[in-house]
């Protein structure tokens, strides 16, 4: 007999919907074997823990007799956590933008029992509604149609998978130049908002891909503008609705132009974007608010997000109690209560109003005064007051908590982690890198191989490109942060491992899925980046640091590879490239910069390293003597007077010997525009 089959899966998402009275599968062959037998159709439905729609949708139908009573007649029903599952979203999310359609979570699609898509859509309201059918109609027409008229679905099943195949199997190389860095920079720049920051119009998301490829190109050129808009949108998302300014981190997005109203859910890698991108900023603004917010951001890592043994975990839930933003606004009143008489002062502050300034409540956030920043003094004056609300909020019933460990999403966080300890010289954030770092290691690799997900001691799913990209990536970051060279050592162990399984050998690039992944309609290859990186753009970067510290020529070939592989993405789309982007300009013009001495020894000149932003510098740290990589261009260059020495590489040429750190500073200032 039939029965809902999520009650031995380790995803918080599909734990929520083990009760409902919907026959769920998890995806896998049982349950498209289950769908041949029985000659159904599968419903597949895609969502994640922190999703609020998805929980409207659960609400209204999913624990509803009468629509589980349809979906058990007519379908196999599979439901999937798209973070666990990445490889599958990716899948059907693309089908779905095939069929016209935007798209969202929660997805709903509607498959052949062989796994093949026909139809779908994202969210359904149980009844009719604008002109919609209810999903009740819908569903009892798809089972018509597949029963009745199959030559409809044979149709619309024929021409997604050919489209799905052309677009896995699709190359469009080319040739870049230099120029088209500029190109891009300019068209990224037009598409800004002049007044709130980030891409004009709503919804928000903070971009941050594209956000620090401008700002790497403001660096690159000195154009003022470019570094201006990427501190507009940072001043307004840090002073914004979308930051939670009684416990720090960031939301996914906002709803509005204004980065006033997000959805509330936090994820672990808008939050590892954001603080990468402060440090990058923070190092030549020296804006206070953005160590703040960087500091906040940590303290809330560690705080709420850090599982036991040091991974991060995924994510905190939009809603709680049944209702979205409930544990983050406030009232008036409420307000009022726990401040007393310093309410006034506060209110000023954070926008609080007897009306609020979203159904009734309000948003805490500080926009009124993005663009004139509180002073010392009065953050002083505003942190106890925080505290007290922030200790008050702690009573309330929390948002649900995604405790699963991703290896994609830890390592964009570890980097982050890692290159945020530096230029705010907090070792103990490099500690809390190196910590999820080894817990990945430790915990994730199993038989040799990295896998993606991990909760509560159970493994599930080997890595998709991502998982490694992001980890080397990570590694490279903590040998700089560290001066240890075995973390180079795992980057090598993680591109090995892309290399046996992922590589595209006929196009070049890396597939998304392994070789030997299994229950997939195609395999998916894109540079184009979503949610998080993609690993094709972040790849070209990562391999050409690993070459350059290494001296291994292969990882400069594998780069040009990928690189060349999707050239000519950048004339048909180039607003998701931002990772590409800046891949390519770190392969074009590296920064190498050499220390010689002890990681001690040098920690004055290090600290000048890091006081610039120079994204694309490739540090080595190495003892008077030693050998720099073979081809390196300060190899035989040794310390002056036996004080710790720097050089300042571009090309094949070096500066001359710097013991100075002020001086080592202007060199890098002249040197980081090439």
């Amino acid at each position: 007999m039939s029965r809902n089959f999520l009650d031995l899966e380790t995803s918080p998402y599909l734990l929520q919907h083990k009760d409902n009275p919907v026959h769920w599968r998890p995806w896998g062959e049982a349950a498209l074997a289950a769908a041949r037998a029985e000659r159904k159709p599968i419903l597949l439905s895609i969502g994640y823990a922190a999703c609020h729609w998805c929980h409207v949708m659960a609400h209204e139908s999913f624990e509803d007799e009468e629509v589980a009573e349809v979906m058990n007649r007519h379908f196999v029903s599979i439901k999937v956590d798209r973070e666990e599952r990445p490889d599958i979203d990716t899948i059907y999310m693309t089908a779905l933008h095939l069929l016209g359609e935007q798209g969202g979570w929660p997805l709903t699609m509607f498959l052949t029992p062989d796994g093949e898509p026909f139809w779908g859509g994202t969210y359904f309201p149980k009844k009719p509604s604008y002109g919609r059918p209810g999903f009740i109609a819908i569903l009892e027409e798809i089972a018509r149609l597949f029963r009745d008229e199959p030559e409809k679905i044979e149709q619309n099943r024929a021409a997604l998978a050919r489209s799905l195949a052309e677009q896995s199997s699709a190359a469009y190389p080319g040739e870049p130049s230099p120029h088209v860095l500029e190109v891009a920079a300019e068209k990224f720049l037009s598409l800004m908002d002049p007044v709130h920051g980030g891409i004009r119009g709503a919804p928000k998301f903070p971009q941050t891909p594209l956000l620090t490829f401008l700002w790497r190109s403001h660096i690159r050129s000195g154009r003022a503008d470019m570094g201006g808009a990427v501190t507009r949108a940072l001043d307004h998302i840090c002073e914004g609705g979308i930051y939670d300014h009684l416990g720090g981190g960031f939301a996914r997005y906002s709803v509005d132009e204004r980065w006033l109203v997000p959805h509330f859910e936090k994820m672990l890698y808008d939050n590892a974007g954001l603080l990468r991108l402060l440090a990058l900023v923070w190092a030549d603004t020296r804006k206070p608010l953005y160590a703040r917010r960087a500091a906040e951001t940590v303290e809330w890592l560690l705080r709420e997000m850090t599982v036991e043994g040091g991974g991060f975990a995924a994510s905190l839930d939009a809603d709680s109690e049944g209702e979205e933003g409930r544990f983050y606004v406030w009232s008036e009143a409420e307000i009022d209560a726990v401040l007393g008489a310093d309410a006034p002062l506060f209110k000023r502050a954070y926008d609080v109003s007897a009306s609020g300034n979203w159904e009734g409540k309000t948003i805490l956030n500080r926009l009124a005064r993005a663009d004139a920043p509180f002073s010392e003094a009065e953050e002083k004056a505003l942190l106890p007051l925080r505290e007290r609300l922030f200790a008050a909020r702690a009573a309330r019933i929390r948002p649900g908590f995604d405790d699963k460990v991703l290896a994609d999403w830890n390592g964009l966080m570890i980097a982050a982690l890692a290159e945020a300890g530096l230029v705010f010289e907090r070792p103990d954030w490099v500690e809390a890198a190196a910590r999820a770092f080894a817990f990945v290691k430790t915990h994730m690799v199993a038989d040799g191989r990295l896998h993606h997900s991990w909760r509560e001691g159970k493994l599930r799913h080997r890595a998709m490109a991502d998982d490694l990209a992001n980890m080397a990536d990570a590694a490279l970051a903590l040998a700089e942060a560290t001066a240890d060279a075995g973390y180079i050592g795992d980057a090598e162990a993680f591109i090995a491992e892309l290399d046996a399984h992922y590589r595209d050998e006929a196009n070049g690039g890396y597939f998304f899925t392994a070789d030997d992944a299994h229950d997939l309609i195609v395999r998916t290859r894109t540079a184009a980046d979503n949610p998080t990186p993609a690993a094709n753009g972040a790849l070209p970067g990562v391999l050409t640091r690993l070459a350059l510290l290494t001296g291994r020529d292969e990882y400069l070939r594998r780069a040009d590879e990928v690189i060349r592989a999707f050239a000519g993405e950048l004339a048909r789309n180039i607003f998701p490239l931002g990772s590409y982007l800046s891949s390519l300009e770190t392969r074009f013009w590296p920064l190498q910069i050499v220390l010689i001495g002890s990681k001690e020894a040098t920690g004055d000149l290090a600290r000048a390293v890091f006081g610039l932003s120079l994204p694309t510098r490739i540090l080595s740290i190495v003892e008077d003597g030693a050998a720099l990589p073979p081809g390196h261009p300060a190899s035989g260059k040794r310390a002056i007077d036996g004080r710790p020495t720097a050089y300042v590489c571009r090309g094949e040429t070096c500066s001359l010997p710097l013991t100075d750190p002020q001086a080592l500073a202007a060199e890098l200032s002249r040197a980081r525009a090439p």
